[in-house]
């Protein structure tokens, strides 16, 4: 389709030929905030350039927002969780420094582990998809998932000759998210397939993982000495460990909010 060109439009037929052009050129951030930023250039009088400039701009910064929610939504999150949202205060176990560092996510480019360890309630989850969300706004792609979930799949996928299949396209991704590892036990062949998960990702993509159990109590989880030592080291290597304690500050918070309720009642 060509668009008439002619000297001399109306504003209402130069408004009409902007939207036409942008939805052919699929421009929608400039299609839907033209009209103020052209008020808003006349106002400040900027320079035909900077004009330009602005309208484009518009369009590279709603695009990369949009490719950041769509791997946010890819990632496969339960839940939003953030950093802003997380109190240090309530947990002074974790390093906010160590934290924020992490949050440059320069161990996802060196393609370092992440491992929390600690007691339910004490910030683990959070942490956990709080982190891989930072990953995916900075461009890395993230996958989160339960470690039961995982080791499910990836027998199903074996038992339908897909797990070579599968495990590649969980060694892709930039960072591997999982949760709950150590809540229940892993038979020998399903340890074993995580195992391989493991070791497709070592040393070139990053995992961070979530667990209740401290790495003496993985004997529980992974039967096997020998192959519970390879994935503990896999996990360890070069990587991060952060200890967020015992005490559960969800607990504690729920418990303060319970008396406030009974003295202000």
């Amino acid at each position: 389709m060509t668009l008439p060109r002619q000297r001399g439009l109306t504003e209402q037929a130069a408004d009409a030929a902007i939207d036409t052009a942008c939805r052919l050129l699929r421009l929608p951030s400039i299609r839907n905030e033209f009209p103020d930023i052209a008020d808003r250039a006349i106002k400040d009088q900027m320079t035909y350039r900077g004009f330009l400039a602005e309208l484009l701009m518009t369009e590279c910064d709603d695009r990369a927002r949009r490719r950041s929610e769509r791997r946010i939504k890819a990632a496969g999150f339960p839940r939003e969780k953030s950093l802003r949202a997380f109190d240090f205060d309530a947990n002074p176990n974790i390093d906010a420094a160590t934290v924020h560092t992490l949050a440059s996510c320069e161990w996802i480019k060196k393609s370092q582990p992440l491992c929390l360890i600690g007691d339910s309630g004490t910030g683990k989850s959070h942490m956990l998809i709080a982190l891989g969300t930072e990953a995916a706004m900075k461009g890395y792609r993230v996958r989160y998932t339960l470690a039961t979930k995982l080791v499910n799949e990836l027998v199903e996928a074996a038992d339908e000759k897909q797990l070579n299949k599968t495990i590649a396209r969980y060694g892709r991704v930039d960072l591997l998210c999982i949760d709950e590892l150590g809540y229940m036990e892993l038979d020998r062949h399903g340890a074993e397939l995580l195992f391989q998960v493991l070791t497709e990702r070592e040393e070139k993509n990053s995992v961070a993982i979530a667990s209740n159990e401290s790495f003496g109590g993985w004997t529980k989880t992974f039967t096997d000495p020998r192959l519970c030592a390879a994935i503990v080291d896999r996990l360890t290597f070069n990587g991060t460990i952060i200890e967020t304690g015992t005490d559960s500050y969800r607990l504690a918070s729920t418990r303060a909010r319970a008396e406030e309720q009974v003295a202000a009642g």
